[in-house]
């Protein structure tokens, strides 16, 4: 089976499609077979994204590398418990001869974002830096700001992990993102720091960079495109030092996350 990356998430705008689509164009230009499943069935922007990518390609007689996509019918939302586990199983099993599946998770909580956090073999959740983010992953003291415990989410990510060893003697590598998409005083950047540092100790987390607010992470989007797209051949805007920067941000993110063009290390962790 493909291993799993989960991008999730229950507090919506932290940055999850945007993540999960750079994420896959990455690893297609590394040679991976990426599948993908957008499990937000509601705005769907991972599936809008690969739509557009393809009408773009053909309309410019341009050539890049495609993912295998699962469709996800918006409703499974109203199926029952058993016939939304059979339905997405199915669409897992029709990507299992892609090297690496990546699932776009609903900012909530919902049956079919639990059951792929319980497949997952590395989970990635992005955040802002702020404490309204930071409340979807543990619960701070209103007086102290001092931790207090996991929230539900971080909760529901544990019992993933704990059932997975327990299983198969494997765990769920879980990695959170801390991005910058909104200016924030040093001072507020420094207290959820602490916090994200607390809560990694001790629900045992990985704390990473995340995607820096550049406008060249949204502006491609229209056209199926990311930074790792631009060439020679592949350039709807003028390129900057900017884009080289995002570039070489992008790269960094795939070698922390411990991904790489030969298949993933995943199952190695």
């Amino acid at each position: 089976m493909a291993d799993v990356i989960v991008v999730g998430n229950e507090k919506g705008g932290a940055g999850k499609s945007t993540l999960a689509i750079h994420l896959m164009t990455a690893l297609l230009h590394q040679g991976v077979r990426v599948g993908v499943l957008d499990l937000d069935v509601r705005q769907q922007s991972l599936a809008h994204f690969v739509a557009n990518r393809r009408a773009w390609l053909a309309a410019n007689a341009a050539e890049a590398p495609m993912p295998d996509i699962a469709p996800i019918e918006s409703d499974i939302s109203r199926a029952s418990e058993d016939e939304g586990r059979a339905r997405l199983a199915a669409a897992f099993e029709a990507l299992s001869g892609c090297d690496l599946i990546v699932v776009d998770t609903p900012g909530a909580d919902t049956l079919l974002s639990r059951e792929a956090h319980a497949r997952a073999d590395l989970i990635v959740t992005p955040m802002n830096d702020s404490f309204v983010d930071f409340d979807t992953l543990g619960v701070v003291d209103p007086v102290t700001l001092e931790l207090k415990r996991p929230s539900l989410y971080s909760e529901t990510v544990w019992n993933s992990r704990k059932d997975r060893a327990a299983a198969s003697g494997r765990s769920i590598d879980w990695v959170v993102l801390r991005n910058r998409l909104a200016p924030a005083d040093a001072r507020n950047r420094r207290r959820v720091d602490e916090r994200v540092q607390a809560l990694s100790r001790r629900v045992g987390f990985r704390i990473g960079p995340g995607l820096r607010d550049r406008v060249i992470y949204r502006e491609l989007f229209p056209f199926g495109l990311t930074i790792a797209d631009l060439s020679p051949s592949i350039r709807p805007v003028s390129m900057s030092l900017q884009h080289v920067a995002a570039r070489q941000e992008l790269r960094d993110l795939i070698g922390f996350l411990g991904l790489s063009g030969e298949g993933t290390q995943l199952a190695a962790q």
